[in-house]
């Protein structure tokens, strides 16, 4: 791990908050919306979960029953839900991602948002947690529309080091899944496993520093002075 990273990488939604449960529940009012007879439940949804993507999520699973569907009508539709679902109950950090931004704006180390996740979506989680987190606070902020291959490629890590003028040395990632670890691990890049309720259990690479339930400043190398 770097002496001092000059940057921490939130790698995913899920790094900040825990939204899973709440994602499984708007895919499956948009299904009933579009009249399919489709219900996610958690165990399917965490299998599901193995592969990022939303839009790309609806798409296989219409092909493994032999459907045809809209999946970027769904998905749209899906995303509303999930905004009404926000709007009605709020969203939380997960445990000490407030105390490791903190840690990083008193170290004067850069904070980025390296998802694949839809504008849409990075729009509705930012606001969300406004009350405890900045848009502003981040000098990257990846999307869906940046990339032409999400996690576990590793391009949108590289692009995020691209715009912060950094190299992979001088970063350390976050990640909340084996998958999106890899992302992170293929660009070189330091990275802390922060499984959240859909990857408890499972083995991240082995590349990967720590594992951890709760966030804590000095596995990413910060507050040392």
């Amino acid at each position: 791990m770097p002496e001092k990273p000059k940057a921490i990488l939130f790698g995913a939604i899920g790094t900040l908050t825990e939204t899973s449960d709440m994602q499984r529940r708007s895919f499956n009012a948009a299904f009933r919306d579009a009249g399919l007879e489709w219900s996610w439940g958690r165990e399917a949804y965490v299998e599901m979960l193995r592969s990022p993507g939303g839009r790309d999520r609806i798409a296989d699973y219409a092909e493994s029953k032999g459907e045809e569907v809209d999946a970027d009508r769904i998905h749209a539709a899906k995303v509303a839900h999930f905004r009404a679902l926000v709007e009605k109950d709020g969203l939380i950090l997960r445990e000490g991602v407030k105390d490791v931004i903190a840690q990083a704006r008193e170290d004067g180390v850069k904070l980025g948002f390296v998802t694949t996740t839809g504008t849409d979506t990075v729009d509705l989680i930012l606001n969300g947690l406004s009350e405890s987190v900045s848009r502003k606070d981040f000098a990257f902020i990846g999307d869906r529309d940046m990339v032409t291959e999400g996690k576990p490629s590793a391009e949108i890590y590289r692009l995020a080091l691209n715009h912060l003028g950094l190299t992979a040395g001088e970063a350390v990632a976050i990640e909340d899944t084996p998958e999106s670890a890899t992302a992170a691990v293929t660009a070189r890049i330091e990275c802390v496993g922060f499984p959240g309720e859909a990857a408890r259990g499972r083995i991240f690479p082995d590349a990967v520093t720590h594992v951890v339930d709760r966030l804590e400043p000095v596995f990413c190398g910060l507050g040392r002075g």
